[in-house]
């Protein structure tokens, strides 16, 4: 007897697990800087000496944009508002609070007016706008031509999908934070085949601890593979599945 406290307590049941995942966090000292969203971050550090008071930072779900934003929003103490939720927003009084970050703007739809109104507040007070998009403003379907002009004028930043070197950062922090022992060779064998998103490391590293605590096993590259292909098979990718059982 060591006297050592466990991490969590085992269940007696394969059927039972006790759901004690860490709430995601999107402070500062969790997002780790990659070849793939280092000028982001850059940009976001730049702050508040930016070029323009308006900022894009364009990139595929699971990239990290939010996250980015939200370190912004700390900094800058600003308001967070998506795109979506404009219609119900009072624009004045949104131009007004100060600094904002508007969320998935390329999901605007029938809120283009509303946009352009806040841009145009934005811009006149000089007060910064950091927007977070999936693609570029001329493919979010935008009938208005002096609001996509304001947007292209707007400096832009891309982030592109994971690459390994942060696919491995990520799931080893994620892996730390649970308090999770792995073998490196394993945690590379995920990167290798997980899908090039933040959000699906999560959502992997989720159900992995979930899998190994319903065994009572540590985890090892046969459960790893076994989640990647219980993933890939409930997505309906059969393919993928049979692919998987090459690497084992």
């Amino acid at each position: 007897m060591t006297g050592e406290t466990p991490r969590r307590p085992r269940t007696a049941s394969p059927q039972l697990t006790l759901e004690l995942a860490p709430e995601p966090g999107f402070e500062r000292e969790n997002f780790v800087v990659s070849g793939s969203n280092e000028q982001a971050y850059a940009m976001i550090e730049l702050w508040p000496n930016w070029p323009d008071p308006m900022l894009l930072i364009l990139g595929p779900p699971g990239a990290g944009k939010s996250h980015l934003g939200a370190i912004w929003a700390s900094t800058a103490k600003a308001g967070i508002q998506s795109a979506a939720s404009l219609a119900a927003a009072n624009i004045e009084e949104l131009a007004a609070a100060g600094p904002l970050l508007l969320e998935d703007a390329d999901a605007i739809g029938e809120r283009e007016a509303q946009l352009f109104h806040l841009v145009n507040l934005m811009r006149e007070r000089g007060t910064a706008l950091l927007i977070t998009a999936k693609t570029p403003p001329d493919a979010w379907g935008l009938r208005t031509a002096d609001l996509v002009s304001r947007l292209r004028l707007a400096p832009t930043v891309a982030i592109g999908p994971p690459d390994d070197a942060l696919m491995r950062a990520v799931l080893v922090k994620l892996l730390i934070d649970r308090q999770l022992v792995i073998d490196t060779s394993v945690v590379g064998y995920i990167a290798l085949r997980l899908e090039r998103s933040l959000d699906a490391a999560r959502s992997f590293i989720d159900a992995l601890d979930r899998e190994a605590l319903a065994r009572q096993r540590r985890i090892s590259r046969a459960i790893a593979a076994d989640v990647l292909r219980s993933i890939d098979c409930g997505e309906g990718h059969a393919p993928l599945c049979e692919e998987r059982d090459l690497f084992r």
